[in-house]
């Protein structure tokens, strides 16, 4: 894990324990303190704690949740996929500073991953046997439906915790109509001796260097994430790319162009054939801002940009920032012709 996780305590509900998946987890970190908890949402030395800010990553690095996943249910979605998934774990290792996940929890985002593995498969088998076959294509996938495994977490990272991934994986590899997807920051090789068998999309999140050293805390590096998608395609993945978030700045434009040139390099012709890309330009949140001047106040001087941005009132209270209307459109249109002219074999299916 290369520093990623030094995992020294392990905050745990009873009912969590007792399931074979979490004695598995357990058994991993022998070492590790044990801490019983009622809920894993509901850690007031975690969550909800500002002197936790200049604990970050230090939390990130040494605390792990294991809880049970109470609520099971597939939300319709439309844009990345279909549908996503019951989480079978939230929260994250890396420390990315346009996470929108720390403002949901407050201060503090260790990797929380849920024993009842068993639960959740079934489930989407389930639900997956409910939809039958696909009426139609959509712009997530022209035959199957699509279920986001990784809405709250990084699965590559999560995958080092648990087999909660592979178990995943190794369910739509069976089922007949249906796939998984997460986006991924961690290169995590592991992940090539799966088998696949092109039910599982991997979307690589890519963004111009210079942004992603400031950003992609703790993360891969883009070039290794580049360098990684022919062997996930050789091993039967489907690989897509994330832009993602795009950050306007003096030379955005430029640096775009830049990394579009080195991931058309990189990509071999079976890679080309299968490619497809999400643009998601960067939205922002005021509580997130608070948070990230405690640990990284640098971030903040390309991410909080009121003289570019307009506010919108958040279903969770605060305020979410994004980049002006019409002004974005420009932005938006300025990036997808450049992608159309640098890997004009790449379809573009959602920008936003």
């Amino acid at each position: 894990m290369s520093g990623l996780l030094d995992i020294r305590r392990v905050y745990i509900e009873p009912e969590a324990a007792a399931l074979p998946r979490g004695r598995e987890i357990l058994d991993r970190f022998p070492d590790a303190e044990l801490v019983e908890i009622e809920s894993h949402n509901r850690i007031p030395e975690l969550y909800g704690d500002e002197a936790n800010v200049a604990r970050w990553v230090r939390i990130k690095t040494e605390s792990l949740v294991l809880g049970v996943k109470k609520s099971l249910t597939a939300r319709p979605n439309g844009r990345s996929s279909d549908f996503i998934a019951p989480s079978t774990a939230n929260g994250c290792a890396m420390a990315c500073a346009y996470c929108y996940v720390p403002r949901r929890k407050g201060y503090s985002n260790p990797i929380t991953v849920f024993a009842n593995i068993e639960k959740i498969t079934g489930y989407l088998r389930r639900h997956a046997g409910r939809q039958g076959d696909k009426p139609e294509p959509n712009q997530v996938d022209p035959r199957l439906w699509v279920y986001d495994i990784g809405e709250n977490s990084d699965c590559s990272v999560d995958a080092t915790i648990s087999d909660n991934v592979r178990d995943l994986v190794e369910l739509f590899r069976d089922l007949p109509n249906a796939k998984a997807s997460f986006a991924t920051k961690y290169v995590n090789r592991d992940l090539l001796d799966w088998e696949p068998r092109g039910r599982t999309r991997v979307r690589f999140s890519l963004m111009p260097a210079a942004d992603s050293k400031l950003l992609d805390i703790r993360t891969s590096p883009i070039a290794e994430r580049m360098a990684a998608i022919d062997d996930f395609v050789a091993a039967g993945y489907e690989v897509h790319v994330n832009l993602s978030p795009v950050v306007v700045r003096d030379g955005w434009l430029e640096d775009w162009a830049e990394l579009l040139g080195q991931l058309d390099d990189a990509l071999s012709p079976e890679a080309r054939a299968q490619l497809a890309a999400e643009v998601i330009f960067l939205t922002h949140n005021d509580r997130l801002h608070e948070v990230n001047l405690g640990w990284h106040p640098k971030a903040e001087e390309v991410l909080w940009r009121p003289e570019l941005q307009q506010a919108k009132r958040s279903q969770t209270g605060g305020w979410n920032v994004r980049y002006r209307t019409g002004q974005k459109g420009r932005y938006v249109a300025a990036l997808t012709d450049l992608l159309a002219e640098k890997l004009p074999y790449c379809t573009v299916r959602y920008a936003f």
